[in-house]
């Protein structure tokens, strides 16, 4: 009976060596990591900065004279022409006021020809050794006074014809005229301020911030490339959506922001029209609209480029796990570039065709045999 339980025994432990040295040797075996080469892809460059949009002709309209509103001849919101009548003011003071200065006129026409007369006279008169020169020269003093009361006159009649034509307020540009301030019977005067707003709807322009440091790395980028030509606008606006328009940078300010170190940049943008109701044009882009502005490159940069799936982060910075040709996982500090949120540009720390870990990427530590195949499904940015 002893026997019989030595027996068992051994054979018990027999298995369990056995169990224990298969579980050793399932542990050793190198695991199983998807692997991805780096390699040279088109990007394209994008930077994100908050601006807005802005008519590229904006006129606020203002009464140049004092007088009762008699007509608004515009429907808010409506296209009108440049030298189309808006507002009417009340014309009789000043329609009388022509009247007047034109009798002034007249009667200053009048005294001057008295003038000429009389000057013509005395000096008929000097000639002949009929009369003095002290006559002579008061006639000719006369004569110039009427002259000059006469020019007097017409510019007074000049201004009175001047008042009188701000009596019609015109539309100074093509544009969309916004909300009327003031309706028909107000009095209304220089300092009523403005009364209507005309924008150009088409194109718009997109003012924006950027940092100086960021203008300085765009020069020196695109410095073959056509310089500013070489970046393209996009624009997202309020909802999330990308406008579908593209626009080009047309103006970099020559002063930089002291409190935010930053320069206005200018792109130009056709605004597209979305459409027509009754006199009304409606446009994509509205004037003063906030977006964010995308800078992107006309032609996307060829940049070395892994899935985003392989970055890492510590707090070091960024590395990636390459899996060299003996199949030994080593960590490589990487620099990223330009990125998306499924592809990372690499710019220093990775060559084209290394293989770096998108798969089972938390088995894998440094200096780590694995075994490395293709990742079982293709990884964002592939």
């Amino acid at each position: 009976m002893r026997a019989l339980s030595s027996v068992y025994i051994f054979i018990a432990g027999t298995f369990l060596s056995a169990t224990s040295t298969i579980a050793q040797v399932k542990s050793a075996a190198p695991p199983a990591v998807g692997v991805v080469a780096a390699e040279f892809k088109p990007m394209a460059e994008s930077t994100e900065i908050n601006g807005r949009i802005q008519a590229r002709h904006r006129v606020d309209l203002v009464a140049r004279v004092t007088a009762f509103m008699d007509e608004r001849l515009f429907v808010e919101g409506a296209n009108v022409k440049k030298d189309q009548v808006l507002y009417r003011l009340e014309r009789a003071p000043f329609e009388a006021e022509v009247e007047a200065k034109e009798a002034a006129v007249a009667e200053a026409k009048a005294q001057l020809e008295n003038a000429d007369l009389a000057l013509f006279r005395a000096q008929e008169l000097l000639r002949k050794n009929s009369g003095t020169q002290v006559t002579a020269d008061t006639a000719l003093a006369a004569q110039r006074s009427a002259a000059a009361q006469l020019k007097a006159a017409q510019a007074q009649l000049h201004q009175a014809q001047i008042n009188l034509d701000y009596t019609e307020i015109k539309a100074p540009i093509d544009g969309l005229i916004g909300q009327t301030s003031l309706t028909v019977g107000n009095v209304v005067s220089p300092s009523s301020g403005t009364l209507a707003t005309i924008v150009s709807p088409d194109p718009m322009y997109v003012i924006f911030p950027v940092s100086v440091r960021r203008v300085l790395e765009l020069r020196e980028r695109y410095a073959d490339k056509g310089g500013y030509h070489a970046v393209q606008i996009r624009v997202r606006l309020p909802n999330g959506e990308i406008y579908g328009q593209t626009g080009k940078l047309d103006f970099v300010d020559i002063g930089v922001a002291k409190d935010t170190d930053t320069l206005i940049l200018r792109g130009t943008i056709p605004n597209s029209m979305i459409q027509t109701v009754e006199e009304k044009k409606l446009y994509e882009l509205t004037d003063q609209e906030f977006v964010t502005v995308l800078l992107e490159a006309v032609e996307p940069l060829k940049v070395l480029a892994v899935p985003r799936a392989a970055i890492l982060a510590d707090q070091q910075g960024d590395y990636v796990f390459v899996v060299n040709d003996k199949n030994v996982a080593e960590q490589r500090r990487v620099k990223l570039g330009q990125s998306t949120p499924d592809v990372a540009g690499v710019v220093d720390g990775l060559k084209p065709g290394e293989r770096v870990v998108v798969e089972g990427i938390q088995r894998v530590r440094p200096n780590l045999v694995v075994s490395p195949a293709p990742p079982s499904s293709t990884p964002a940015g592939r």
